[in-house]
């Protein structure tokens, strides 16, 4: 007399705990996108071949868009009121510095005038660009 057993292997994936991941996934990402853009203003930065620098303190933001519209850590300020403006934010700073975001359809003269501000102000300024791709 020959018994059959019944053995057979059944292949099944478990996919109850996916959802779980993808959701802590799509929150990580969430969270991490919101802390990523430092600026918000939209300029188009000049190329450069050399790779990010990151540094660690307090600087001053300062960007220049094509149509000559100056923002200081995104707020809009007068090219007339420029200096004072950055005087006041670097006045209890030591040694500061001036991250300066310009627009790539700039003049070189436009730029230089914005550096010769913070050469007054005897502060380093920092030209922003965007690697290439």
């Amino acid at each position: 007399m020959r018994f059959r057993r019944n053995t057979r292997m059944h292949a099944e994936v478990s996919t109850s705990s996916l959802n779980d991941i993808m959701f802590m996934l799509l929150l990580f990402f969430l969270i991490l996108s919101t802390m990523v853009n430092p600026s918000v203003i939209k300029l188009t930065l000049p190329k450069s071949n050399s790779s990010e620098q990151t540094v660690a303190k307090k600087m001053i933001s300062l960007s220049v868009d094509k149509n000559l519209n100056y923002a200081v850590d995104d707020q809009p300020v007068a090219y007339p009121d420029l200096e004072s403006v950055l005087a006041q934010k670097i006045a209890n700073t030591i040694d500061p510095t001036i991250v300066l975001r310009v627009d790539n359809l700039l003049t070189i003269q436009d730029v230089v005038d914005v550096i010769d501000i913070g050469t007054k102000l005897k502060a380093k300024m920092i030209l922003a660009t965007a690697p290439k791709r």
